[in-house]
């Protein structure tokens, strides 16, 4: 499976990152029922970012509920050192996994690496980093990350700049590269998000601050449409 199988136009992703831990599967089924596709999965390792976040313990838990109904989870690597965490991502079941720009010295080589561990493979990139620096080394990449917060923690404002770093990436990029954007996606803004050019929208507090997940997937698609 690949990214063109999972993506119909444009995908929410719920981050598990903003997920209730007390009733994960119960809240990851409730989404997979509301139709949800893609599961984003942020991983932190306490350097490149200041939080420790989730790793392949969980993703391991989780990876087979999602994959059972059909689904993928896209794993998001906010580290220092993504080369050494791409073995236990493919095998806790991860499906694509996401490295920064700003931490490795040969792009191709390491989406090469993803490969070859049966990963599909993308480069983000943070706010402060040129679109079009990423996009010149990134074309063999399945997706491109423009970031919309400062990575690290959840629940950040989006950036009100983000829309045309988001339109300029999209224009530096091959067709066959999608555009995804993670960091304060909402209700208010995810229409114009899509209309910047991303494919992949990710969606943290929007979706689990909620009191029925579901509904506020459901809410966010249908605001998108």
């Amino acid at each position: 499976m690949a990214w063109a199988d999972w993506i119909r136009t444009v995908e929410i992703e719920p981050s598990l990152y903003a997920a209730d831990f007390a009733r994960l599967g119960a809240q990851v089924e409730a989404l997979l029922d509301a139709g949800v596709r893609v599961f984003h999965f942020d991983v932190g390792d306490g350097h490149f970012v200041e939080p420790i976040t989730i790793g392949p313990i969980v993703l391991q838990a989780v990876a087979p509920l999602v994959h059972a109904r059909g689904g993928a989870v896209d794993c998001h690597l906010m580290v220092d050192n993504p080369l050494r965490h791409f073995p236990q991502i493919a095998q806790a079941g991860g499906d694509s996994v996401t490295f920064h720009y700003e931490v490795v010295a040969d792009v191709s080589a390491t989406i090469a690496a993803a490969r070859g561990h049966g990963l599909q493979a993308g480069v983000a990139f943070n706010p402060d980093t040129e679109p079009e620096d990423v996009a010149a080394v990134a074309g063999g990449a399945d997706v491109v990350l423009c970031m919309s917060i400062h990575p690290g923690y959840s629940g950040q404002e989006f950036m009100p700049d983000a829309l045309g770093r988001i339109a300029r990436t999209r224009a530096a990029l091959p067709e066959g590269v999608h555009v995804q954007v993670d960091g304060g996606i909402g209700e208010q803004n995810v229409r114009a998000v899509r209309e910047a050019g991303a494919a992949l929208l990710v969606a943290g507090n929007a979706i689990f601050g909620h009191p029925d997940p579901g509904r506020a997937y459901r809410s966010l698609v249908d605001a998108v449409a």
